[in-house]
């Protein structure tokens, strides 16, 4: 059941591709005083925490997906990165559930502050769009996102290149968006960041929740 409330805070969503420099943007957010989830930290801990998910995973997997009951992140990424059906297998088990707990995060924030966000790089990908009011942008070049991914990641330009084809064009990807920052080492960002949080902070509070089950429709 969807969570209502007469005051439902603001959910703005932070997106962008691998290596976009998205985290780095919602840590200024963070300084800002903006309560900020990380979708790919809550979907690694509810894949360990999260009863039903962990069975449901070793079910399509086997138990390899685990090892030292934690999960075999490394065995995972070997198995799903290589294989779309077995990528498009894992999304549809973990994303409702990192979307319904980020729900039941942004709804406990209600009331304590003006806008809460949500990180993650799938967002049109999913169905997270629909359960968002706001959606920010962070663009950079293909170039830029390549180097960073590969010196973050320690992965090869082809390992970097196939994550890229699980995402949406960027381009497409931006044009989706309410706002874009741009980050590509050419413009300041936290200008950007600072007019975007005063515009933020004027937007209309929701006055209700909205069912998960008929989310609005994005402009």
């Amino acid at each position: 059941m969807p969570i209502l409330s007469h005051n439902r805070i603001l959910r703005v969503g932070l997106t962008g591709g691998i290596g976009s420099g998205k985290s780095t943007i919602a840590q200024i957010f963070e300084v800002l005083g903006v309560p900020v989830s990380y979708a790919d930290r809550e979907a690694r801990r509810l894949m360990n925490e999260d009863a039903d998910l962990r069975q449901q995973i070793i079910t399509h997997f086997g138990p390899e997906a685990y090892q030292n009951d934690s999960l075999n992140r490394s065995w995972m990424a070997a198995q799903v990165f290589s294989d779309p059906a077995r990528l498009e297998i894992l999304n549809s088990l973990v994303h409702p559930a990192t979307i319904r707990d980020g729900d039941l995060w942004m709804q406990s924030k209600a009331g304590r502050a003006p806008y809460a966000i949500r990180e993650a790089a799938l967002i049109f990908e999913t169905t997270s769009a629909g359960h968002l009011d706001f959606i920010i942008g962070v663009y950079a070049p293909l170039s830029l996102r390549i180097l960073r991914t590969m010196e973050r990641d320690l992965l090869s330009r082809e390992q970097v290149l196939q994550r890229m084809r699980h995402q949406i064009d960027e381009e497409i990807k931006m044009q989706l968006c309410d706002a874009v920052i741009q980050n590509d080492g050419q413009q300041a960002v936290l200008p950007q960041v600072l007019a975007l949080h005063q515009q933020l902070l004027t937007l209309p509070k929701p006055r209700s929740g909205f069912p998960t089950s008929a989310p609005p429709t994005r402009p």
